[in-house]
């Protein structure tokens, strides 16, 4: 038990090294501006114009639900008109960039293992080699590229469409003053908060796209191996957005608040 604990941490740790290794790889390719410029416009189209739908709806759902639990706990001390100032703040710098990052996980981050894998396993990868292109620049730049720019720009959309559907749960459905609830909006989310989460957005972009290239790239032989390439994309591609966002939200508060 002992020696495969032991092992299963030496496997691990090995996984780590390929997995910086091939960010390493790939923001060398991205500062010296080997990027194919036609795919990069398809990946761009791929993961942000074909993610709106399921991010949309999201941030839609979020925000009201927010909103009417919001408003459920701050109609106890007669604080009504508080509400959408809470939606405003949560949907900015938390939930707005983590759920927009984890819907994209869940749908972006399995393609792209999927058909990485499955060009492993058919050994086009190898072929790439064979005609003196480089796998990193051709196949995982473009795709890295692509969520750094597209997820920014989704949970500008969740957070917008969040607050608006906060705003229509609390003064059309829950009768909600509605000069006082935007203003007071106006008057507690800040620049900060939207900053926060457009660097948050922009990190899980990288984080998400990089994790489902390595598990493409690395999958085992077969259609097992795919599959279990594109589970774990998934999985390990949510756990690594939520455990850095805890991170960044402790340095970010802290810088902000500095300033």
């Amino acid at each position: 038990m002992i020696l495969s604990a032991n092992k299963r941490v030496v496997e691990s740790l090995a996984g780590l090294g390929r997995f910086t290794l091939l960010a390493k790889e790939a923001a060398v390719s991205l500062f010296t501006f080997k990027v194919a410029w036609r795919d990069l416009l398809y990946q761009i189209f791929f993961v942000g114009v074909k993610s709106q739908t399921v991010v949309l709806i999201t941030g839609a759902f979020t925000g009201m639900v927010l909103g009417a639990q919001t408003y459920f706990q701050f109609h106890k001390v007669k604080m009504d008109t508080a509400t959408l100032a809470v939606v405003g703040v949560s949907m900015s710098s938390e939930l707005g960039p983590v759920l927009t990052a984890l819907m994209v996980a869940g749908r972006v981050g399995a393609a792209i293992a999927a058909e990485l894998g499955t060009m492993r396993v058919t050994e086009q990868i190898d072929a790439l080699r064979t005609l003196a292109t480089h796998p990193v620049d051709y196949l995982v730049v473009p795709r890295v590229l692509a969520g750094l720019i597209a997820l920014p720009l989704l949970t500008v959309e969740s957070i917008s469409i969040g607050i608006a559907a906060g705003y229509f749960a609390g003064v059309v459905l829950l009768g909600i003053d509605p000069t006082y609830s935007w203003l007071h909006m106006l008057k507690y989310t800040g620049d900060t908060d939207v900053a926060i989460g457009l660097i948050k957005a922009f990190t899980y972009g990288g984080i998400l796209t990089l994790v489902g290239c390595y598990k493409g790239m690395t999958c085992g032989l077969g259609a097992e191996g795919v599959g279990k390439a594109t589970t774990e994309a998934v999985v390990y591609a949510s756990i690594a957005i939520l455990i850095t966002n805890f991170f960044l939200t402790l340095s970010l508060e802290r810088l902000f608040n500095s300033l």
